[in-house]
């Protein structure tokens, strides 16, 4: 390699550091927005949380429809959480390989939410329901919701589950895995002891089961919004540090090439200088 090829290979290295700098700008705009606005959701799923907890102890399978597994079908729903995009590291394959030790391709379905996940689960031969790739924030979620609502209240599904990475720093990202539908009391059995200390007595108006179908619809909906806004934060994280380990990487690379690039300098100078001395002696001995 001469120093004309490594110059134009530094060239190159630093237009692509160029690039993974501004996307890297660009992912820390979108992660610190996207952390915000899970940060923010916190308060009002924890709020449902806890309503649901203090209603937990008296529920039973005729109190609500979402409350009973279906008899008549073995078959399960995944929706699955990843990311429309690449360059984010192992975000999309933390949570698919998390997947699919939870599952049983053959007997599950799947709403997909992200192209990632739908072209991983496509080449894995899985069946899927939905693809909503693309949806454009945690409003739309509603038609996840819906879609999954009604093929579980038709007895298509035995049940629900969710997929996808929780958000927990910038550096880190659970992959998880969650059951929706049915729900069960023992979901939120962990405080069931506190909160029996705090019972008062309630009048329900107008009637108990339609309070329950209101609360939990709320709830689970509210879950798989959370989700979405919690992979989102994930994924601009993830992606903020694929491109700045990238980045960082381009830097070391231009630096030795640099050094290269000098040593070849140094060596062509040095060759110069002996053919120079050589050619030198030659005159004086003749």
């Amino acid at each position: 390699m001469n120093t004309k090829q490594v110059t134009k290979k530094i060239k190159s290295v630093s237009n692509v550091k160029k690039i993974t700098k501004a996307m890297q700008l660009v992912s820390a705009v979108k992660m610190r927005k996207a952390q915000q606005v899970a940060l923010e959701g916190k308060p009002y799923q924890e709020f449902l949380r806890q309503a649901v907890e203090r209603l937990a102890s008296g529920l039973s399978n005729k109190d609500s429809a979402l409350l009973n597994e279906s008899k008549t079908s073995k078959r399960s729903l995944v929706i699955v959480f990843t990311a429309q995009k690449g360059l984010c590291g192992s975000f999309n394959m933390n949570v698919m390989r998390f997947l699919t030790k939870q599952v049983a391709l053959g007997e599950t379905d799947f709403i997909t939410i992200g192209k990632k996940g739908a072209e991983i689960l496509t080449q894995l031969h899985a069946k899927i329901l939905a693809d909503f790739s693309g949806l454009g924030d945690s409003d739309s979620i509603s038609a996840v919701f819906d879609l999954a609502l009604a093929e579980y209240t038709k007895g298509t599904y035995k049940s629900v589950y969710v997929a996808y990475n929780k958000f927990v720093n910038t550096l880190r990202s659970d992959p998880t895995f969650e059951k929706v539908l049915p729900f069960s009391a023992d979901q939120m059995g962990k405080r069931q002891g506190e909160l029996k200390a705090e019972e008062e007595n309630y009048t329900v108006e107008p009637n108990s089961s339609e309070i329950v179908d209101a609360l939990l619809t709320s709830y689970i909906e509210s879950s798989l919004r959370f989700a979405l806004l919690q992979s989102y934060a994930g994924e601009h994280s993830a992606r903020m540090i694929a491109m700045k380990n990238a980045t960082d990487n381009a830097t070391d690379v231009i630096l030795n090439l640099t050094s290269l690039k000098n040593k070849l300098r140094q060596q062509s100078i040095t060759n110069e200088l002996l053919d120079m001395v050589t050619a030198t002696i030659s005159v004086e001995v003749n």
